[in-house]
């Protein structure tokens, strides 16, 4: 159902600019959302390429949180454990890893590539609301001072 900007009074102009205000921000903050667990993906995919025949019996950091690590030693370079959702790990070859971190970073890119438009439509909406909502400004402070004039030219 389409409307017509124009036929709406300032105060409903003002909470269909705050709602779609929210809207934005929601759609943003998906967005971000969804990039930082391509990043992720993007990250792990990547770590892959570690894993080398080369590499195989050298120390590392194995990281137990984001700032406590302990040391170890690469044994296997051929099998990791790829955490698949919900507390879920599944042991996959390195070359099926790298299929399977392929496919989560493409869902998000076609994911995010889904959000874009509504979020750029949700902008333009936005915009012309603001330029209704200036425009409707304008003309009452144009009748006010009319209406100012007026009453000054009668006295």
């Amino acid at each position: 159902m389409a409307v017509n900007l124009t036929e709406l009074s300032l105060p409903q102009l003002e909470g269909l600019k705050t709602q779609l205000d929210q809207e934005i921000e929601f759609l943003t903050s998906s967005i971000g959302q969804l990039k930082v667990v391509q990043t992720k993906y993007v990250e792990a995919k990547d770590s892959l390429n570690v894993l080398s025949k080369s590499n195989e019996g050298k120390e590392l950091l194995v990281p137990l949180t984001s700032s406590m690590y302990v040391p170890g030693t690469l044994n296997d370079v051929e099998h990791v454990l790829v955490d698949v959702g919900t507390g879920y790990y599944v042991e996959k070859n390195v070359e099926d890893s790298k299929k399977f971190f392929k496919r989560k970073i493409d869902f998000l890119t076609k994911q995010i590539e889904k959000i874009q438009p509504a979020l750029q439509e949700k902008h333009a909406m936005k915009q012309a609301v603001i330029e209704v909502m200036n425009m409707k400004i304008q003309q009452l402070q144009h009748s006010q001072q009319a209406s100012q004039s007026a009453g000054t030219t009668k006295a």
